[in-house]
């Protein structure tokens, strides 16, 4: 109730028909109210899959990460405490395997980096819960302190499709290795928590003789911080768990070593519809379809009135580029994200009068394929998209 707030003011209101209410002033400690947000972004989880996160190499790298979370949830009496009483779905009972090992007397600090969210001083400044050592110190100080990302649903969309292109393979994770691979649109893992950096500010000369930037590390739980470049260096070197994202194109998807999924000789193709269907029939000059195969294209179409991945209909051959050692799955994932708004929506019937939905015909002109090929191929496609309202490649502005 406002300050001042008297009886006969309560009761004039009352015969307004306003209710008043009295703000509750949270009863929870910062500390608590972080473990309850990465609680929260599990059920989150649970909510979207139909159950908990789990352990193993073939599962996503954030449903890895949200599975460690989980575990040292579990194991922790007092956080248990605090987010029992949220637990509608069971997730504190579950018995998944941990990997890892759980340390019982895991300090605050470390407990809540495993949990992905930052150490912060206690509640009671009188309460000495542990001394630590000097070394301890500088290490808990390399990482500024995080506070909440204001304008995170800006960065949201970027760690959405980071989270898409990882499991479609388009991006990898790699063990991080040098400081030049810290820079401004690069996604990390660090402590448990996907970062990304989202500005480099301008190069110093530390008190150590050391070039150094202030960089803004905006972080996937809605938290950001202040850190120095060396010091996010320092914490991916100490971390085991640390990785670099790669990005899209990175791999490479035209690479040096076979794969499993590499075509020793691969070969694009573009080809082009003689199907009557009517949508087909308006756009035939700019509608396309981009492939890749290792064996003869001629083969790989010559079925094609039979089969609808081809529209039910014969092809003409537009254009081909060899090349070697291709990586059919990043490719056609590559194409499908640079063309996505692009892609022709129709359902063609097959022989049996199945429904099917082609997924690598494009409203696209060739030229812009032609660009594309040779991005690809030199490196330089990283952030671009297809704008079908100018016909053009252009930066992808959400990247």
């Amino acid at each position: 109730m406002p300050k001042g707030f008297t009886d006969e003011d309560d009761e004039l209101l009352a015969e307004l028909g306003v209710e008043t209410e009295t703000k509750k002033e949270s009863s929870r400690s910062p500390r608590e109210e972080r473990i309850i947000a990465g609680f929260e972004e599990l059920q989150r989880f649970v909510d979207q899959h139909g159950r908990a996160p789990q352990h193993g190499e073939d599962r996503d790298i954030f449903e890895r990460l949200y599975a460690v979370r989980l575990d040292r949830l579990r194991a922790q009496a007092d956080c248990r405490a605090v987010i029992e009483p949220l637990d509608h779905q069971g997730l504190l009972a579950g018995t998944a395997p941990a990997p890892v090992d759980i340390v019982p007397d895991i300090d605050d600090d470390e407990l809540l980096a495993q949990l992905g969210v930052d150490a912060m001083a206690s509640d009671d400044i009188t309460e000495l819960r542990h001394v630590r050592s000097s070394a301890e110190k500088r290490a808990a100080e390399e990482i500024a302190n995080r506070e909440k990302c204001e304008d995170f649903d800006t960065f949201k969309p970027l760690f959405e499709q980071a989270r898409r292109e990882l499991s479609a393979g388009i991006r990898e994770t790699r063990p991080f290795q040098t400081m030049a691979e810290i820079q401004k649109g690069e996604f990390f893992i660090v402590g448990g928590q996907v970062a990304y950096v989202a500005d480099v500010g301008k190069e110093f000369i530390s008190q150590y003789d050391r070039r150094d930037s202030r960089l803004r590390v905006i972080y996937d739980n809605g938290t950001e911080s202040d850190v120095l470049l060396r010091s996010l260096q320092r914490a991916l070197h100490r971390d085991e768990a640390g990785r670099r994202i790669t990005d899209p194109v990175a791999g490479p998807l035209f690479a040096g070593e076979s794969e499993d999924d590499d075509l020793a000789s691969g070969t694009i193709y573009v080809l082009r519809s003689k199907s009557d269907h009517p949508a087909v029939a308006a756009n035939r000059d700019v509608l396309h379809k981009v492939g890749v195969t290792g064996g003869k294209i001629e083969t790989r179409v010559a079925n094609a009135r039979l089969d609808p991945t081809f529209l039910m209909a014969d092809v003409d051959i537009i254009a081909t580029y060899k090349l070697s050692n291709v990586s059919r799955v990043k490719f056609e994932n590559l194409i499908h994200r640079i063309f996505g708004s692009a892609r022709l929506d129709i359902e063609i019937k097959d022989r049996f009068g199945n429904p099917v939905v082609p997924r690598e015909w494009f409203l696209v002109p060739l030229f812009v394929i032609d660009e594309a090929v040779e991005r690809i191929k030199d490196g330089t496609i990283t952030g671009y998209i297809y704008d079908p309202k100018t016909a053009s490649l252009v930066k992808d502005s959400k990247r």
